[in-house]
């Protein structure tokens, strides 16, 4: 003999009620979702359409210019008093090196300090993170007076010097990266260096060999960060670099504004849109590495 199971009433009662507060928070969940997504891609969008616009003004501009071109595309790269490419290939040139020597030193800091114990590691670790409070804006005055006073003797790190600007990128980009290499190879099975050792292989060849492919994630992240913020940094780069032929293509741009009796806007949108590309290519394929390494570190496993 069959049996129906009988739910009580004020149960499915309960339920009913839960199911309008569950559709209006997963609505204004996504309406938040939508709003911000249209807060970052619309400027963006109108971006690009002003730098197809003839008219070159941001006033009166929409989405779909009449008569769109690349006119400010050609006059910008054929400009003969503002070198764009050269800018372009300067920031380039800044970001790649500084990205390779700021992953070099941290990974190995970043291991040294996860592996090794030594009188005054916890000091240094301790300093590290002490020392990233405080913004490196901060510091601008006794850069700019150190550099002035060292290109007295070393030309190529004075002032008005990419070596300089790489120099001051890497030790304020060195720190915080340290600490999350340090965490994200603290989740790595410390029984793989021990086997590592008993098999006879260096620290270096248990590094190059074991850790180091085990931590590719954290690698990536620091790299992509690293190379965004050297990339589009303008700050540092103004105060230090003078010359035309020297500087990046953040602080170029702005000579579209502050050297010339009218403002371009057309160039200025184009210069952008093209500054942008190689952040967009870096960062949209390793999205996934930035995403796994940020967190991955974030808890001790």
């Amino acid at each position: 003999m069959s049996q129906t199971r009988e739910f009580p009433v004020s149960g499915v009662r309960r339920a009913q009620s839960r199911l309008p507060r569950k559709v209006l928070g997963m609505f204004i969940r996504y309406l938040i979702a939508v709003i911000l997504i249209l807060f970052a891609v619309i400027p963006a969008l109108w971006i690009i359409s002003a730098s197809l616009n003839p008219a070159k003004s941001l006033i009166g501009g929409t989405f779909f210019p009449q008569n769109p071109g690349f006119i400010n595309y050609e006059q910008l790269l054929s400009n003969p008093f503002f070198p764009y490419v050269i800018w372009l290939g300067n920031s380039l040139k800044i970001a790649i090196i500084t990205t390779a020597l700021t992953v070099f030193l941290t990974s190995l800091s970043g291991y040294t300090l996860s592996r090794f114990r030594f009188t005054g590691r916890r000091t240094l670790m301790m300093a590290i993170l002490v020392l990233n409070v405080f913004p490196s804006i901060l510091g601008m005055v006794a850069i700019f007076s150190m550099l002035q006073q060292l290109g007295a003797f070393i030309d190529w790190l004075g002032l008005d010097g990419h070596a300089a600007l790489i120099l001051i990128y890497v030790t304020g980009s060195s720190g915080i990266n340290v600490l999350l290499v340090k965490a994200y190879i603290d989740t790595i099975p410390l029984e793989l260096d021990e086997s590592a050792l008993v098999d006879g292989a260096t620290p270096w060849q248990t590094f190059r060999h074991i850790v180091l492919p085990v931590m590719t994630p954290i690698v990536i992240t620091i790299g992509v960060l690293t190379f965004i913020a050297s990339y589009g940094d303008f700050v540092i780069a103004r105060v230090l670099l003078k010359s035309s032929e020297n500087l990046t293509v953040m602080v170029g741009l702005q000579l579209f504004q502050t050297d010339r009796f009218d403002q371009d806007f057309g160039m200025i949108t184009a210069g952008a849109v093209i500054a942008a590309i190689p952040i967009i290519l870096i960062y949209i394929p390793l999205q996934k590495y930035v995403i796994d390494g940020l967190t991955a570190g974030s808890v001790k496993g």
